[in-house]
Formats: structure tokens, sequence, C-alpha cells
């Protein structure tokens, strides 16, 4: 028995990766995250499975549907929403399995930022714009930030910034984010990318707050920032340069 952790997307039920959407069918027990997790995707469940909404459930108690599924022989799909290496609270559930000699493997999925750079119609790294790109949030109530990870520190950098589960304290993230990237920088606030009712609100740093004050936007957002937002007139990549030699081209 196996429990298969398994990245669901962004969103569109037709985002996750074929190899999601077997072990799904595969499974005859599906965890999935009923919240953020389009309902779509359980038709890949083979007829009869057992299907669980951990949206309501505790930590405990996702790892009993776990050891019962075990103690019975049967692999279990842990359906979670974008990917599995950010923001996906997949570390203490397998912490939890380790203990327990619990096998499991991961597959990952489509990520939130990416997701909301396609819908932007934009690349986040831009040659001598952006070369990086920082997946962070703010202290909330779920947790605080480690010390020395900060918004200021992340945007000394120049970095393109996508801020994850921060769209209510954009007052901070604009307080913080003024001195570096200055007021006009191009930011985008991406809501629920790749959803039916998905929406892009673009501003700029001195004005995001505002934009978004009139929008009622609450949960499921991705705040976007940086210069390679807006970049224009910036040279072209080496990489297709009839100049620039590589081993692929003669």
């Amino acid at each position: 028995m196996t429990v298969h952790f398994i990245g669901a997307g962004p969103g569109a039920a037709d985002l996750i990766t074929l190899r999601g959407r077997d072990l799904l069918a595969a499974c005859p027990v599906c965890l999935y995250a009923g919240s953020v997790v389009a309902p779509e995707l359980l038709a890949h469940c083979p007829p009869g499975a057992r299907l669980i909404d951990t949206a309501p459930l505790t930590l405990d108690a996702i790892e009993a549907e776990c050891v019962a599924a075990h103690r019975a022989g049967q692999d279990v799909a842990r359906l979670h929403s974008g990917d599995l290496s950010v923001f996906s609270a997949v570390a203490e559930q397998m912490r939890r399995l380790d203990r327990r000699g619990i096998p499991y493997t991961l597959t990952p999925g489509v990520p939130a930022f990416a997701a909301a750079a396609s819908l932007l119609g934009r690349e986040l790294t831009v040659p001598e714009v952006a070369q990086s790109v920082v997946l962070t949030r703010v202290s909330g109530r779920a947790s605080a930030m480690p010390a020395g990870e900060t918004l200021a520190a992340f945007a000394a950098t120049g970095a393109t910034l996508a801020i994850h589960l921060a769209v209510q304290a954009l007052d901070r993230i604009v307080a913080e984010l003024v001195p570096f990237y200055g007021a006009d920088c191009p930011v985008a606030v991406v809501v629920r990318a790749t959803w039916p009712d998905q929406r892009v609100i673009r501003a700029t740093v001195g004005t995001i707050a505002a934009e978004v004050a009139g929008a009622a936007v609450e949960r499921m957002a991705l705040v976007l920032v940086g210069h390679a937002l807006g970049a224009e007139g910036f040279r072209d990549s080496a990489l297709y340069d009839p100049d620039y030699r590589r081993r692929f081209r003669a």
C-alpha cells in the first residue's frame, strides 16, 4: 500500500499531469482538498472509490484515514492544489507516515505562480531585468516568517516576487516594497488562476492597494511584483542568437 501525494495544479481540471491522473484512477481511496481542488478531478477516481474531503479535517484525522487504508491494503491518492513543493503542508504529513512506516510517493503539479504568469502573458525572468523569482509569503495567523526572510531582503535583489497567501496584507507589502521597486513598478494580483471565475488586477506598487480594495478579493490570490512584468525594449536572449555557440547548433 502506498500514499500518493499528487499536485492537482492551480485550478483547471485539465492541468493535472498524466501521472497524477493515472494515479487517481488506480487508487480506491482519495483524500482531496475540497476547498481548493476542482471537483471535476474526482471523475478520474475508480467507481466505488472512497472520497474524503480533507477541508474540514484535522491532521490527526487525515493521518487516521491513511492508517486505515494502510491496514486495509488500499492505495491512497492524496490530492493537493498546485504543486507539492511549496506551501502545500505535505511535509508534516510525510513525517507522520515516516513514523508509521507507511510508504508514499510525490507527483508534482503546475504551481500557482506559473499559472498566474501564463494568464498575464508574461515571462517572470527577462534578460538584464530580472533573472530570479522569489516564492514567498508574509507572516500570518498560520505561522510567522523565519528571521531574515523579509520582503525587504528579497526586494533588495530586484527579483520578481511571487507573494502567496498575502492579499490581505497589501498595505504592508506596499510599504516594504516601495523603497526598492519604486511606486511605478508593475504589480499584478491574480485571483483563482485557471478557474472559471479567474481575475487579474494590474496596477503599480503605488496603486495596487486601492485597486484591490474595491475588487472584493478575499482568497486564492497571488501577488506578483517586479519590473519583468512590464519590461519592454530588453535585449534578446543569447539562446537563439546566430553568433552564440552552442552544442545543438553547428
